[in-house]
């Protein structure tokens, strides 16, 4: 139907918008607090590991509540599997977690999938995880860049 179409479509670029704003916004202000810290630069090199798994974490959680509410407040699909819990309870919204963390890193499992339209909004969250992924990554690599230095990493030029 059209209707679920535009309504997963919908969903699915909310949650992309939000964990992109999200990881926007986070990055963003450790990459400004960084330079003020007064500690070593290679300790700011490591710091900066608790705000790229929180961004990740922060987009699974988000895919997570996504489809638990589309699965128990809509009729745009389920997550099956041999021993998946259903309705509204912890299981249920853990199930969910569960199979986000492992669509987000395009792990899949295997053991829980997707049904009907719910289908599209996994397949945007594989691509909004690698995409993530690697956002991050080159995160990671512009800050070390910049503070891991030691005079071995570095050639002076002659001027």
């Amino acid at each position: 139907m059209v209707e679920n179409f535009v309504s997963v479509s919908f969903i699915s670029a909310l949650v992309i918008f939000i964990t992109w704003v999200s990881t926007y916004e986070i990055l963003g202000k450790v990459w400004n607090i960084l330079p003020r810290l007064t500690i070593t630069p290679r300790l700011r090199v490591m710091l900066i590991g608790v705000p790229v798994f929180s961004v990740h974490i922060v987009g699974i959680w988000l895919y997570g509540v996504a489809y638990f509410l589309v699965e128990n407040f809509t009729s745009l699909g389920k997550i099956v599997g041999q021993s998946r819990v259903y309705g509204v309870n912890y299981e249920s919204f853990f199930d969910c977690l569960y199979f986000s963390a492992a669509t987000y890193t395009s792990l899949g499992l295997g053991d829980l999938v997707p049904t009907h339209d719910m289908r599209m909004l996994v397949g945007a969250e594989v691509l909004n995880g690698l995409v993530m992924i690697g956002w991050t990554i080159s995160f990671t690599y512009l800050t070390m860049e910049k503070f891991w230095q030691s005079p071995q990493h570095h050639t002076h030029k002659k001027h």
